[in-house]
């Protein structure tokens, strides 16, 4: 990987931690659909929680694709930077990478905790039960950086 391919992606990570929120977009029946979520992002992957039943999950898990965009927030041309991306989403089953996922999730969004008990287990089934939601990872096979503060229109692909 080049100093230019490494800087690329090296900002495409600190956007990622630095937001909150992700746009995932799906396709069905019912026409295309786009719903916000928060994740955590860990070893290329985005990782999220979801209610199982929601239009979103539904498509995605059934077409085995989905997109995603992450960005910004801009109050000037030269101010947007984002990421596009087309990806897999799939439920995480119970393991140590679900575990490290809700630690993740956590330390990003510590407000969640204040919906448990204090000294209650936070865990993935602790999510289920609390909130009617599952864990679900979004993976991204194609990933663009876009930044205009680099340039009007620049958008290169980038790989985690």
């Amino acid at each position: 990987m080049g100093a230019n391919e490494e800087h690329l992606k090296n900002l495409a990570v600190r956007l990622i931690e630095e937001q909150r929120t992700m746009t995932l977009a799906t396709a069905g029946p019912q026409g295309p659909w786009a719903a916000p979520i928060y994740y955590t992002f860990l070893k290329s992957t985005f990782y999220f929680f979801s209610d199982p039943s929601s239009r979103h999950i539904g498509e995605s898990l059934e077409s085995r694709q989905a997109s995603a965009a992450i960005f910004a927030q801009a109050s000037s041309w030269q101010d947007i930077r984002g990421l596009q991306m087309s990806g897999v989403v799939q439920a995480v089953s119970v393991g140590p990478t679900a575990i490290k996922a809700v630690s993740s999730y956590l330390r990003k969004f510590p407000f969640t905790k204040e919906f448990f008990e204090p000294g209650d287990l936070i865990d993935p089934n602790a999510f289920s039960k609390r909130f009617r939601v599952r864990l679900y990872r979004f993976k991204p096979d194609l990933v663009y950086y876009l930044d205009n503060s680099i340039k009007f229109g620049f958008r290169e692909r980038v790989n985690f």
